[in-house]
């Protein structure tokens, strides 16, 4: 594997790998590379992306790699995540806050096998909006971290706590996804959650 497809492909592998990251014998192995020059070609990439103003960057946190955004540029995000164009939560985001609000504290390998499909965009969106928040590190490899409902979730939803979330004894064995999600946003009368409900909610 020459270098620009060694690059291509840490970069592709970062972004799958979300916010947990990957360290570099992850890479390493991943790539069927050594992992002194998987290193060598990170930090190349680290100044690359820098020289090149790109909007992303490398950074090393905790001896996992992982592929953010520019602090500078938070204010955009923030005003992207309040847009009116974009307060409405998509389906991918309603059934990822409820699986969320069930099963927490949860990882995001956890709610992809869930949903069986990749939720980086959904967790990124509940986010921002402050409906989810980081709880903790979960006890495995990579110390992925785990998802909790936050304060303002319950504010919205006149909830005291999370015991009060509607039960859902009834459900199968297996996950009633499709149900569960149902079940929480009928029974709260809510049946498209922006930003501003949930705002004119804490406000009251």
């Amino acid at each position: 594997m020459d270098t620009p497809q060694m690059k291509s492909a840490i970069e592709g592998l970062l972004f799958v790998a979300g916010d947990e990251g990957l360290d570099g014998k992850q890479l390493a192995d991943v790539l069927e590379q050594d992992v002194r020059q998987v290193i060598s070609v990170l930090q190349e990439m680290k100044e690359e992306y820098k020289n090149q103003a790109r909007g992303i960057q490398i950074v090393e946190m905790a001896g996992t790699f992982q592929l953010t955004t520019l602090p500078e540029h938070a204010p955009f995000f923030e005003r992207l995540a309040h847009s009116p164009t974009r307060t409405s939560l998509s389906q991918a985001a309603l059934e990822t806050l409820s699986i969320i609000a069930y099963k927490q504290p949860i990882t995001r390998v956890e709610i992809e096998e869930i949903r069986g499909v990749k939720s980086d965009r959904a967790l990124s969106t509940l986010v921002a909006k402050e409906l989810i928040e980081e709880v903790g590190r979960a006890e495995a490899i990579g110390r992925p971290i785990l998802y909790g409902t936050t304060k303002q979730f319950l504010d919205y939803f006149g909830l005291m706590s999370i015991d009060q979330l509607p039960e859902k004894d009834h459900f199968a064995q297996d996950v009633d996804l499709e149900e569960e999600t149902r079940l929480l946003f009928e029974k709260l009368d809510v049946e498209q959650l922006t930003i501003d409900d949930i705002n004119s909610g804490v406000e009251e």
